[in-house]
């Protein structure tokens, strides 16, 4: 595995958790509360933030799908929370 100079070198806690880089959160938006998207890759694991323009991105993709509805469902559950 070859890391970047670029690369931010994290480290995990016993729970799994890390700390996301605060020059990173400014750049992708990511606050108190952002949901973050974990996906299995062939290079590793990817964080996607589940952010308004993520959001955005992904309309009409899940038009007339399960998934869509489902999404709908949890942001009306999290706003009654």
């Amino acid at each position: 595995m070859q890391i970047s100079k670029f690369s931010n070198i994290v480290t995990f806690t016993t729970k799994g958790q890390v700390v996301i880089p605060s020059k990173l959160r400014k750049e992708f938006e990511i606050k108190v509360g952002t949901r973050a998207a974990v996906i299995s890759t062939p290079e590793g694991i990817l964080l996607k933030p589940v952010t308004r323009e993520y959001i955005r991105s992904l309309r009409g993709s899940l038009k007339n799908k399960k998934v869509w509805e489902a999404f709908q469902h949890d942001r009306e559950w999290e706003r009654e929370r």
